[in-house]
């Protein structure tokens, strides 16, 4: 991206999310007007301006975004996934954004078979609908040109910025976790227990990203329980994964060093930091009926 924008175009008309989120994503990153009409050669040639959804051509070194000229076979892929390729974050969106690839298909295939795909009735999608979507798609499609400082102009960055933050701040946590995570094995058990130990500096919030970890390296269904520093205190937490039947939490909380443990048993807390008395609280807590 050595090129810098000077505005980003998107078409007149009815609004969808992917050019919403495309334009968002540009926003974020070059902080320029968006502009609503249709482009003309010399826009589509200018590569100081973004083409958004519109224009016939995917030429992302003239930062042309458009996937319409695509065959009706092509893998399902709009806009929005256009412009997070060219910032080089789309791998980690379509695995880590679990809304990405419905918008894809959404965009590219229509609600009836986008629910077909999904497994669900038609009408699940309608019941699905937010007001939030729906205001602001009504407004972007409503304005012609969008300034910096304008509110719509603003929120729109904001969208922007965060997933960028959020995609690259996870891959960070990620690699942190990889780094240091531990699996505890399970007596009698194929199932594992996460553990991940306190460090200097400690993160704001250790447990942040451990699902999406599992995930990513296909052990998701394998664990059972993590143990992960405690953000509020010098000991660990102790949480189920994936609502794993095999652990009750309530069963250790007349420990004497278990200062929380929920009553639903899905988590608990503890000042104890020894590996062992960790080990040792996890077998207590082990269902037994």
């Amino acid at each position: 991206m050595s090129v810098s924008l000077t505005r980003i175009l998107t078409h007149p008309g009815g609004s969808h999310k992917d050019e919403l989120l495309a334009c968002s994503l540009l926003t974020a990153v070059h902080r320029v007007p968006i502009e609503r009409r249709e482009p003309t050669e010399a826009d589509l040639a200018d590569p100081t301006i973004a083409v958004v959804d519109v224009g016939g051509e995917h030429a992302p070194e003239r930062h042309n975004f458009d996937h319409h000229q695509f065959p009706a076979d092509h893998p399902p892929i709009c806009a929005l996934s256009l412009v997070l390729q060219h910032l080089g974050v789309y791998e980690d969106a379509r695995q880590f954004c679990d809304w990405l690839e419905p918008a894809e298909w959404f965009d590219t295939r229509g609600p009836n078979t986008t629910a077909k795909w999904l497994g669900i009735g038609r009408d699940a999608l309608s019941r699905l609908s937010s007001p939030i979507d729906i205001t602001l798609l009504r407004r972007f499609a409503q304005a012609r040109l969008l300034q910096p400082g304008e509110p719509l102009w603003e929120i729109l960055t904001y969208i922007g910025q965060d997933l960028l933050d959020y995609l690259r701040d996870l891959r960070s946590r990620l690699d942190f976790i990889a780094q240091n995570a531990t699996f505890w094995s399970l007596p009698g058990s194929d199932l594992k227990v996460l553990f991940l130990p306190r460090t200097d500096p400690l993160p704001d919030d250790p447990s942040a990203g451990i699902g999406r970890y599992l995930e990513s390296i296909g052990k998701s269904d394998t664990v059972a329980a993590l143990v992960y520093p405690d953000r509020r205190g010098a000991g660990y937490g102790l949480t189920r994964h994936n609502d794993s039947p095999l652990y009750d939490f309530t069963r250790i909380s007349t420990q004497p060093d278990v200062h929380f443990a929920h009553a639903r048993g899905f988590v608990a807390k503890t000042s104890a930091v020894d590996q062992s008395r960790l080990r040792e609280l996890l077998h207590l807590s082990l269902f037994d009926g």
